[in-house]
Parts: C-alpha cells; structure tokens; sequence
C-alpha cells in the first residue's frame, strides 16, 4: 500500500507538471519550433511514464485481487455417520465386532 500512495502522489506531481505548458493557449497556437519541440517531447515522455504508472498500479491492484483468490479457507470436516462392521464369526469364535 505505501508503494501506492508513493506512485500517486508522483503520478499527481506527474500530471500537474504536463499541464503547466498545456494549459497555456499560447503555446498552442504558435508554429513549432526547436523550443516547442522539446516541450512536445518532454509531453510524450511524461505521458509515457504516466501510463508506466498507471500500468503498474494495475498490475498491483490486479495481484492482490489474485492473492486474495488464492486464500485457502479450511473446509469443516464433513460429519459422516460410523457404521459398525458386522460380526465375524468362524467356526465357534467369534472374531470381532460383536459387542
């Protein structure tokens, strides 16, 4: 769980940094140049961590549920009448079982 909320809190400082640039309209509506390219680049890569993040933390939350599943709960023992076996008789002796 402290990995969770490590990963949130950077996704969090993640994405408020990738809206800083996109937020402004004017750099949107001039032309590309080297300066812009680069804020494009850093854009896709912060997307790119920002799905490695997002991945992780489902791959995470997908384990627990997995480990969740796999816990065995111990069945009660099933309660099965006792039969008593019959009498084994050979001869004049009697073997077992006749009480």
């Amino acid at each position: 769980m402290p990995q969770l909320r490590l990963s949130t809190v950077f996704m969090s400082a993640v994405l408020a940094t990738v809206m800083l640039p996109v937020a402004a309209p004017y750099a949107l509506a001039q032309a590309v140049t080297p300066t812009n390219r680069n804020i494009l680049i850093q854009q896709n890569d912060l997307q790119a961590l920002q799905n490695r993040i997002e991945r992780r933390q489902f791959q995470q939350q997908q384990q627990q549920y997995r480990a969740q599943d796999r816990q065995i709960v111990p069945q009660p023992r099933p309660q099965v009448p006792v039969v008593k076996p019959p009498c084994q008789v050979l001869g004049n002796a009697i073997l077992a079982g006749c009480r």
